[in-house]
């Protein structure tokens, strides 16, 4: 398979490596700039340790997209346990406060949030995942210093 965009030389193509910060996509800039060198892909895949077909793919990826085809994709993680409504629910809950008449305390820890978070919206998550909600939502548990009221 022949690189077919011609945008890039061998030249450019090392340039361009030269300023990339994903060390996967340098190393096929810099396979592909062997290619274009003229070198065969067997050649270039083996000075960079890999088989042949590899930078077969990579001429295929950078034919079709160029450049930021070659770039490593990022896989999207997990969904989240809260949707949007959900975390306004939560800041919600957290800004009210504990009922002391209900739930018997004057402050609420992440222990108590965690069981009125699967108390309200029927999530069930760790105490740190309650903790990293908060901070998500700018809240600290941080509290004011309680004073006597007279």
């Amino acid at each position: 398979m022949k690189i077919t965009r011609t945008q890039h030389a061998a030249a450019s193509m090392r340039s361009i490596a030269g300023k990339c910060r994903d060390g996967a996509q340098v190393r096929r800039l810099l396979a592909l700039a062997m290619v274009l060198e003229g070198h065969s892909r067997a050649e270039a895949a083996a000075r960079k340790g890999m088989d042949r077909q590899v930078p077969r793919d990579w001429v295929h990826r950078y034919n079709e997209g160029g450049i930021e085809a070659l770039v490593s994709s990022t896989s999207p993680g997990p969904t989240p346990r809260l949707n949007a409504d959900q975390m306004k629910q939560l800041r919600e809950i957290v800004l009210a406060g504990p009922d002391p008449q209900v739930h018997h305390v004057m402050r609420c820890r992440c222990v108590d949030q965690r069981d009125e978070v699967a108390r309200r919206l029927s999530v069930t998550v760790d105490e740190d995942t309650i903790g990293k909600w908060l901070r998500k939502l700018k809240l600290t548990g941080l509290q004011p210093r309680p004073y006597h009221p007279k």
